[in-house]
């Protein structure tokens, strides 16, 4: 019998600002390859005519998310008027978006007879328990990241809290990307162990299969310094508390002390790019550390090709499919103990997030012995394929099929 689902997500490629919406076409793929039948609606209008495994649905008109950044991330402005709205020339927030979102839910319910809701993350948890409400339908909440593991595990916004906790509660059955976010669920919100499933994520499929070669104009300098002698140290991600990469600059200047030949690539941006490049100043490693700015496609898959070590140093990271992403281009990795996917991964080094110490002596390690380089790349690539989408659409089917029982019969 095919299972007919209504997906809800805040992003789909290549309109996202991160990699929720890379796991969410990913997952929704290998759930249609399972036979389930998908309706994902989206809360903006953009072209996503290339997705022709399932019917994506604008429940607003607005434009993409990526074109006015990364806000639906970012707790302290999610109640900021910066969004254009096309259908009246104002300015909104995003909580305005999630209540129109909730509008649109609540009327699409009206004809579409889904058989289970899966909502991912706080942004979509509020219409999620509407359609369980007002139509009897089972929820499915998906975390990806809890408000702990964005703030860095220094409280974050109540309001943020309150929607995260309401769709916990109000679920049928929760999934969580990793036993560390697993814990948090549990320990923070207070919910279950029994309600709780672990999916890990997996590499992108089209990452995998996409043709790439290295685009030599790209980063001429990084190239002319890996010649030179250097190994090049690299991170991707939001600059955000929760990265901890005011940990990782600190850990670099301590690395550059005992092996200069060190560059340190940070790709990405966010509120703390200011900071982070002043402390690099007064650390007075500033020629050893490279900003690039935002990246994405191309440009990303460049920066894992040409380096040799890539670390993640988040405070709290529920899973990190950056870190299977260069594993494919043969990074050695660097994980902090409290990221989801060094549950899955054995060939890394690992730390604490806060030992600044141990992760510069590990990147000193990596460079000084080809050794120790050869080893860990050899593991890795025998591990970061591991997790197939498959495995965790089965999975999820499990979840749809004991969560079935709880839709309402007269729906």
């Amino acid at each position: 019998m095919q299972m007919n689902i209504l997906m809800l997500g805040w992003e789909l490629p290549p309109h996202n600002s991160g990699g929720l919406g890379v796991a969410c076409l990913n997952l929704s793929r290998a759930l249609v390859n399972e036979g389930a039948n998908i309706n994902f609606v989206v809360p903006y209008e953009a072209d996503h005519s290339d997705i022709d495994f399932m019917n994506v649905v604008s429940a607003l008109k607005l434009d993409p998310l990526y074109r006015y950044g990364t806000g639906a991330y970012d707790s302290d402005k999610i109640e900021e008027v910066i969004i254009p709205d096309s259908s009246t020339q104002k300015l909104i927030s995003i909580r305005d978006v999630q209540h129109r979102y909730c509008e649109f839910i609540n009327e699409y319910l009206m004809d579409y007879k889904p058989d289970v809701v899966h909502a991912h993350d706080w942004l979509t948890f509020e219409a999620g328990v509407l359609a369980k409400k007002n139509y009897g339908l089972p929820l499915v909440a998906h975390v990806h990241a809890t408000e702990f593991d964005r703030s860095g595990m220094n409280g974050g916004n109540p309001v943020v809290h309150a929607v995260e906790y309401e769709g916990l509660v109000m679920a049928d059955k929760i999934i969580a990307v990793s036993k560390a976010t697993k814990k948090i669920i549990h320990d923070r919100y207070g919910i279950p162990l029994s309600k709780i499933d672990v999916a890990y994520n997996s590499l992108d499929e089209d990452f995998v299969t996409s043709d790439y070669s290295f685009n030599h104009d790209q980063y001429k300098y990084i190239e002319a310094m890996k010649e030179q002698g250097y190994t090049i140290v690299s991170t991707v991600g939001r600059f955000t508390i929760q990265k901890g990469l005011s940990h990782m600059m600190k850990a670099a200047a301590r690395a550059i002390s005992k092996e200069p030949k060190l560059l340190f690539v940070f790709a990405g941006d966010g509120e703390e790019r200011e900071e982070l490049m002043k402390l690099a100043a007064d650390l007075r490693i500033s020629n050893n550390v490279i900003f690039t700015g935002f990246v994405r496609g191309q440009r990303l898959r460049d920066i894992y090709q040409i380096s040799d070590i890539f670390v993640m140093s988040s405070v709290s990271e529920p899973f990190g499919l950056t870190a299977l992403e260069a594993a494919h281009h043969g990074n050695v990795l660097i994980l902090t103990k409290q990221s989801g996917v060094a549950e899955v991964l054995r060939s890394v080094m690992e730390y604490d997030f806060w030992d600044e110490e141990k992760l510069a002596d590990e990147i000193v390690a990596v460079a000084k012995s080809d050794a120790l380089k050869g080893v860990l790349k050899n593991g890795i690539s025998h591990e970061y394929l591991k997790i197939s989408w498959d495995d965790i659409a089965k999975k999820c089917l499990q979840v749809y099929n004991e969560v079935r029982k709880h839709k309402r019969n007269n729906f």
